[in-house]
């Protein structure tokens, strides 16, 4: 019968810690959002974002630029500006100050959970 020594366990007593803390430090993911990537939507009021870890509010957000507009060949990227963000759990919501105009949008998002780490994405979606 072998007996496990105090030197044998030193190792696995120093990474114990490290295991026990990697859930923690998970990075939020984009699950869903409303509007869908490169979906066709009717003139949104909301934006709503849901991600896998509960966010850090102040530190989470969007940027979204319209693209496109119909009609209009030459349209420069226009930003939207006047929305108000916030985070509740997991779920960004995005109040928009009127429903979007039709047109193609381009949105990037960034998000902060507890590890502190800000994790980007974008996506783009249009209005009909």
């Amino acid at each position: 019968m072998s007996r496990i020594t105090f030197p044998r366990l030193l190792p696995l007593a120093a990474i114990l810690p490290f295991l026990a803390a990697s859930p923690a430090l998970a990075h939020p993911k984009l699950l869903s959002s409303t509007p869908a990537a490169d979906s066709s939507v009717s003139k949104p009021a909301t934006i709503v974002l849901n991600f896998s870890e509960t966010l850090v509010g102040p530190l989470s957000g969007i940027d979204l630029v319209m693209t496109g507009m119909p009609g209009m060949a030459n349209h420069k990227p226009m930003p939207i500006k006047g929305f108000t963000a916030n985070a509740d759990g997991k779920t960004l919501k995005v109040a928009l100050p009127r429903p979007l105009p039709a047109g193609s949008y381009a949105l990037s998002w960034h998000a902060v959970a507890a590890d502190q780490h800000r994790i980007e994405g974008s996506f783009t979606f249009t209005v009909k």
